[in-house]
């Protein structure tokens, strides 16, 4: 009788487990249609010396105001937001024909997010990611568990939506904690949701898989193959969504907090396990920097940072995602807030408070001035310029090429991208608006025939004579 019973019961649940299959199947279109309201399509256009580049991104609606969250690599980060021009919002499956304007607003040091608000006009055709939030508060995925994402077909074809879904094989923290699906899951930027339509993480792209490639002439060499169209990753919701009303103030990204400790590197495991930290982990300090908040508070080079605020740094896989924690950890503090570190120096534990002060210009700030007939762009000496050429804050001057023309006067006197650019026809230019003045004096003076610089490239100083005729 048990036996029968058994039977019974085992083919109920057979028979049931089609009719779940149909029901979820049936339920499918209509998550996926409130869904890809969510999601938009985002084009721009960056602006050079010589021409006009458009980009196609994906963004993800996050707020009733229209902010849209673009991913990190979306915009190079060197780009002023000046050059990035004519923002266009395309509702995914509506004719590319009726896109509608939108403002960048800068991009947020601790994510790398770009935000973009769009026209009000679009704001009744969306909705926020956020609404789709489980009201559980996220629940960490489990091995094996069902996800769902959304991609864009191309602007040939008006950025129709699909359908993309996996199952996850691996949660592991980068720092964020991040699943790893078995299969492409969403656009890079676009969410990801569970089975029942809830918000559970966004897309990230970078992971690549790696492939030995043969040919007869020749043995198996390693390639990796990037997908930049989908992911098969996730950061999960419960990490990052915060990070959704980190609206930058201007398009500068401001406030940055600054520390001053310059290639950090993580600290070897077999290191950790000799001074007996047990699952800790730590930041080795290649330099730090001068005027920096790090050398005020005492901070030296080789000296490996244990602890911020009296929390030990977490032990991660790979060691070098540790470097990534303690950027974030810094980024989400502001100018003027005092940061308590342990550092190792030596074999001993040293106790330091450091006042954090705004990041100095970065280069995308730097100003800029385009001389077409001379044929390059000037650009500013910032802060970073003197970290990359090892040069002392006294030692500050002069101005960068930015852009050379090809087969332009200052092309074919030879000179180059980054070149650093010390004097203008025999003067010392110390400041962007000195070297701006002569060069605009130069470009202005019709009887020029020629002029003189002199530049300093990888340590090494040159004279270039520039032919205007």
């Amino acid at each position: 009788m048990k036996k029968i019973l058994r039977f019974s019961l085992l083919l109920v649940a057979l028979a049931m487990l089609p009719v779940m299959a149909v029901r979820a199947a049936d339920e499918i279109p209509v998550l996926f249609k409130a869904r890809v309201k969510s999601v938009v399509a985002v084009e721009f256009f960056t602006e050079s010396e010589l021409d006009r580049r458009p980009t196609v991104v994906s963004a993800l609606v996050a707020d009733a105001a229209g902010t849209l969250v673009l991913p990190p690599g979306a915009i190079n980060s060197y780009v002023p937001p000046a050059k990035l021009k004519d923002f266009r919002i395309y509702l995914p499956g509506r004719p590319a024909s009726e896109y509608s304007s939108g403002e960048y607003l800068g991009q947020d040091p601790v994510s790398g997010w770009h935000f973009v608000r769009m026209a009000e006009k679009l704001h009744a055709h969306v909705t926020p990611v956020t609404a789709f939030a489980a009201k559980s508060g996220g629940i960490e995925p489990a091995l094996g568990e069902e996800f769902w994402g959304i991609g864009l077909r191309g602007k040939d074809e008006d950025f129709a939506p699909y359908f993309m879904a996996s199952r996850v094989s691996h949660v592991q923290s980068l720092p964020e904690r991040t699943a790893i699906a078995l299969a492409e899951i969403a656009a890079p930027g676009l969410p990801v949701f569970d089975r029942e339509g809830a918000f559970a993480g966004i897309a990230i792209g970078g992971f690549g898989q790696t492939f030995v490639q043969y040919s007869r002439n020749d043995r198996g060499l390693p390639i990796m193959l990037l997908n930049t169209d989908e992911s098969s990753v996730f950061q999960l919701a419960s990490d990052v969504a915060p990070w959704l009303t980190r609206v930058p103030a201007d398009v500068s990204g401001r406030p940055i907090s600054w520390l001053g400790a310059y290639g950090l590197q993580p600290m070897d495991p077999e290191v950790a396990t000799f001074l007996k930290l047990g699952d800790q982990s730590g930041c080795v300090v290649s330099e730090v920097l001068e005027g920096s908040p790090a050398e005020a508070a005492g901070l030296k080079d080789r000296d490996i940072i244990l602890e911020i605020d009296g929390q030990p740094l977490p032990r991660f896989k790979p060691d070098r995602v540790v470097v990534t924690y303690f950027d974030r950890e810094l980024g989400k503090r502001q100018p003027g807030d005092t940061l308590a570190l342990t550092v190792l120096r030596g074999t001993e534990r040293v106790e330091l408070k450091a006042t954090l002060t705004d990041q100095p210009r970065l280069l995308r700030e730097a100003e800029r001035t385009y001389f077409e007939k001379l044929g390059f762009t000037a650009r500013e000496f910032v802060y970073g310029d003197g970290v990359v050429r090892r040069v002392k804050l006294a030692g500050h001057k002069g101005v960068v090429a930015h852009f050379v023309k090809n087969s332009s006067p200052a092309g074919t006197a030879g000179l180059r991208v980054d070149d650093w650019i010390l004097e203008v026809d025999g003067t010392e230019v110390k400041t962007y608006a000195q070297a701006i003045e002569k060069l605009a004096a130069i470009e202005a003076d019709a009887n020029r025939s020629e002029f003189v610089l002199l530049i300093s490239r990888n340590g090494e100083t040159a004279v270039l004579r520039v032919k205007l005729k």
